[in-house]
């Protein structure tokens, strides 16, 4: 029991950061000019007919980054003490980013921007937010453990494992964030095109 609390208060301090990036990415969007819609149509426009043509290692390079990089950076702040300072503001950063960009589409387009949202960005979110908890929970308790380890020279601590499940961990989620990534390449497109084709008409 101690060890599940322990992991449920880790996970509640990532969470508030994140929704304090959430609440500041929406304070910040309300400073975008009025001029951002035809920007981001004329982005949309463009993204399409770069993704009609047969995929790229481009395009996949880009997708892998926007899949991997929070995971990936939490799963690394596990091996450093700093992590402990900087896991909190990487959640913070991913609920600012995700938040602010959702927040430009909604007043660029209106209603229409949270269906253009959920495109571009759902299937995406639906797959990255669990990974990067379930990497960053972790990743923060070995951090401070070594913080600790720092701190206190060494003396009366337990040393920091990094054992199977660590690793099998990053193992089935590179999975899940592969096959996410897979189906969002082939799915968001053709689901955007639709929305456009409707709301640009």
């Amino acid at each position: 029991m101690t060890e599940w609390r322990r992991q449920l208060s880790l996970l509640l301090v990532l969470a508030l950061f994140f929704f304090a990036g959430v609440i500041l990415g929406q304070v910040f969007s309300a400073r975008v000019p009025d001029a951002t819609g035809d920007e981001l149509a004329c982005y949309l426009t463009d993204f399409l007919k770069v993704e009609e043509g047969d995929l790229s290692p481009r395009t996949a390079l880009s997708a892998a980054a926007l899949y991997f990089r929070y995971p990936l950076a939490a799963f690394l702040l596990g091996f450093a003490s700093i992590g402990v300072l900087l896991l909190p503001l990487v959640s913070g950063a991913f609920g600012f980013f995700l938040s602010f960009s959702v927040c430009c589409f909604t007043a660029a387009f209106g209603s229409d921007g949270v269906v253009l949202a959920l495109a571009v960005f759902g299937l995406r979110c639906a797959v990255t937010l669990p990974c990067y908890f379930l990497l960053a929970v972790p990743s923060l308790e070995r951090s401070a453990a070594l913080a600790c380890l720092s701190l206190g020279g060494g003396r009366r601590t337990a040393p920091v494992l990094y054992g199977r499940e660590w690793w099998n961990r990053l193992a089935v989620i590179s999975g899940a964030l592969l096959a996410g990534m897979c189906a969002d390449l082939m799915l968001a497109p053709w689901f955007l095109r639709q929305l456009l084709d409707r709301i640009l008409a």
